[in-house]
């Protein structure tokens, strides 16, 4: 899995990692379910991952393949391993049945599906059922980079859920507005901005000239009350004679 960033090699060396691969139409259910039991004495594994479970068809019935598993998962459980099943979506009445019969054996349902939408197909995940535990409800964009596995958080548009093109073009619109939008109120700051210093200049011109006409009217009131003492002496002085 080196082309998607993931390098298991090194866990295969510390025998961390073991695979086991056998074609299903290599033996029975019967020979299968053997052969798994004997792998897993052999290596002790803390966690078994079977991939995928919905091959198994191709030797079995329904019934005959979820009884099967069935034991494998009891089995499973004596020896309190956690077990992964995968199972390919194929879109027909048996992949029904399988998903049916599986569902109830399993604790955590996770589903991949392809979402198509904007002449492009995009990979969705999501839980479809978590027995016993608080989980999400929503889809995440399920991403294969040069750097691994991604899970894109979801991204709603005015249409509701966008992958791929569809989510990088609206978030270069949003962009693109957030920029506009910055550019608006820098703009509309610097007019604030001029207007306020127009206004302080107007108010400096009215406190010079208030300050310009109370000082003609103290003048004038100082010349009144000069006029008044001069004139009280000279009543006085007439008084006097």
């Amino acid at each position: 899995m080196q082309s998607i960033g993931i390098n298991l090699q090194q866990h295969v060396d510390n025998n961390l990692l073991h695979f086991h691969a056998s074609r299903p139409t290599l033996n029975g259910l019967e020979m299968h379910l053997v052969s798994i039991h004997k792998q897993i004495k052999k290596v002790k594994p803390a966690v078994v991952i079977l991939d995928p479970i919905t091959n198994l068809i191709t030797v079995g019935l329904i019934s005959e393949v979820k009884s099967m598993l069935i034991r494998l998962i009891d089995f499973l459980q004596e020896e309190q391993i956690t077990v992964m099943f995968t199972a390919l979506s194929l879109n027909t009445v048996v992949n029904e049945q399988t998903d049916e019969g599986v569902s109830s054996l399993v604790d955590a349902w996770l589903l991949v599906r392809d979402i198509e939408f904007n002449g492009e197909r995009n990979r969705g995940l999501y839980i479809m059922k978590s027995r016993g535990m608080k989980h999400s409800n929503q889809v995440r964009e399920f991403v294969i980079t040069n750097q691994g596995l991604n899970l894109i958080d979801v991204y709603l548009g005015p249409n509701g859920v966008l992958t791929g093109s569809a989510r990088e073009a609206q978030q270069i619109t949003k962009k693109n507005g957030k920029i506009i939008y910055n550019n608006n109120l820098t703009r509309k700051n610097r007019e604030i901005e001029r207007k306020r210093k127009v206004l302080e200049a107007q108010i400096a011109n009215l406190q010079s000239e208030f300050e310009s006409v109370e000082e003609e009217l103290n003048k004038v009131y100082v010349e009144e009350e000069l006029i008044k003492e001069v004139a009280e002496k000279n009543r006085q002085e007439i008084t006097r004679l």
